[in-house]
């Protein structure tokens, strides 16, 4: 792999062939079948196939096509276990690597963007890449103050790649869907494509960290490394060690699992009240966990959540909307008529749309499962369970689904909801989720 392939005819080639491996592989396993194989033997080669050729692909190309498979992946738990397994290992492979820019592409960015002598910033500078994401990759140093740091360098290219390679994703929608059933894929990827001017903008992500890094500095629980140096399509920041949470999901202990849900679900809802701000990318390959404080003991309630890439950020001056916490509480209480009038004046109703409040209320009961109880246990269980309500067309819950709208204020915090579910029930934590709600939740503790 040499650099980012930016020209439209070379990534639209790789794109287009997905679609038609996902066909050739059909018929294969026709013929498996007639040959005698089972066709649950045969099923479950073709999908161990399908998410080779689909994941080698999205990986190789980053941009666009990487970014969908990173979105893509936090929704894994929602897939039916016998889906599930053939594509569970390529989807946290794709969260935390991709093939890497060539020493010389890093060099030359270095150059353009801090100057001709930019190795004297550096006391050390590794070549080889410690992570590579969607639209760039990031390698460790030691600034030349001895700090050791994280660079991350922008492909160049890379805006361009994303918009191509959303488009076409866009175009295979329907072909892509059943990697996720019940799940729409084309508003995923209109959302991705509407963001990408902001994450390629390392400027507001520096200020996002910031932002972060300045409000939890001291924090018993979160860490954010502080931003050392930004420029255009270079970004360099603390380097932060700890466990990958794609590792504690794959083999952490329990402790570890239950320790990391806390958190995760604490800085989501604590996140916009303290900045302002919602982490708006929470897929398992940006966080860590890490130990706790010098001094403190080694029990699992030492652990801290470690969070990077602030390239994706919703804006949220006064915190999370109140009408969130407001309705969720009435929720609980039963009160559909009161839920119901707040779903229709913030547009989650449309006005040409009439529905009865106590369908509602019946429908959103077993999503908010985890708010009604002192401690809930996430599991992929209970998400394909929720999942599958929702996609099965024969459902009272499908058909009421589908009357719905999603506010475009809502998107981000809707997606990053879902996300940090799904994320949780891949770790398999027991969270105390009513307590980060009381908390932090504008609405939700009391009435004003």
């Amino acid at each position: 792999m040499s650099d980012l392939p930016r020209k439209a005819v070379t990534r639209t080639a790789k794109l287009a062939a997905l679609p038609l491996g996902f066909a050739g592989r059909a018929t294969w396993g026709l013929g498996k079948r007639i040959g005698g194989k089972s066709a649950e033997i045969v099923a479950r080669e073709l999908q161990q196939r399908t998410a080779e050729q689909l994941f080698k692909v999205l990986g190789e190309l980053k941009g666009g096509a990487m970014k969908f498979g990173q979105a893509l992946s936090v929704f894994e738990s929602a897939l039916p276990e016998e889906v599930a397994g053939p594509y569970r290992a390529a989807l946290t492979k794709l969260q935390e690597a991709a093939p890497p820019m060539p020493a010389r592409t890093v060099h030359g960015v270095l150059e353009e963007r801090l100057g001709a002598g930019w190795r004297e910033l550096f006391l050390e500078f590794e070549d080889k890449p410690a992570a590579a994401a969607s639209i760039g990759q990031v390698h460790r140093a030691v600034w030349h103050d001895g700090r050791e740091v994280a660079v991350k360098v922008q492909y160049p290219g890379a805006g361009d790649a994303l918009l191509s390679d959303l488009t076409q994703l866009s175009r295979f929608a329907r072909l892509l869907g059943p990697l996720i059933p019940g799940m729409d894929i084309k508003p995923l990827i209109t959302e991705l494509r509407d963001r990408v001017s902001e994450e390629l903008d390392y400027g507001l992500e520096a200020a996002a960290q910031r932002a972060h890094a300045e409000e939890f500095a001291g924090d018993p629980d979160v860490v954010v490394p502080a931003v050392v140096h930004q420029s255009e399509q270079v970004l360099v920041t603390e380097w932060m060690d700890g466990v990958p949470l794609s590792e504690v999901i794959a083999d952490g202990t329990p402790e570890q699992r239950d320790r990391a849900g806390q958190l995760l679900a604490r800085f989501l809802f604590s996140g916009p009240a303290r900045t302002g701000l919602l982490h708006a990318d929470p897929h398992p390959g940006n966080f860590r966990l890490l130990p706790g404080p010098a001094g403190a003991d080694d029990a699992a309630g030492a652990w801290r959540l470690g969070v990077l890439d602030f390239g994706t950020v919703d804006r949220l001056p006064g915190g999370l909307p109140e009408t969130i916490g407001t309705c969720l509480r009435m929720t609980l209480a039963g009160e559909a008529e009161t839920v119901y009038g707040l779903l229709c004046a913030e547009g989650f109703v449309r006005k040409s749309v009439a529905l009865d409040p106590d369908a509602v209320l019946e429908y959103l009961l077993p999503i908010i499962e985890p708010a009604e109880v002192e401690a809930f246990g996430f599991t992929r269980g209970w998400m394909r369970a929720q999942a599958g309500r929702v996609a099965d067309p024969r459902s009272p819950a499908h058909q009421l689904g589908r009357q719905l709208n999603l506010p475009p204020s809502y998107l981000l915090i809707h997606r990053v909801t879902l996300s940090t579910i799904g994320v949780l029930c891949q770790l398999g934590a027991t969270v105390r989720l009513r307590d980060e709600l009381e908390a932090w939740l504008p609405g939700f503790a009391t009435a004003d």
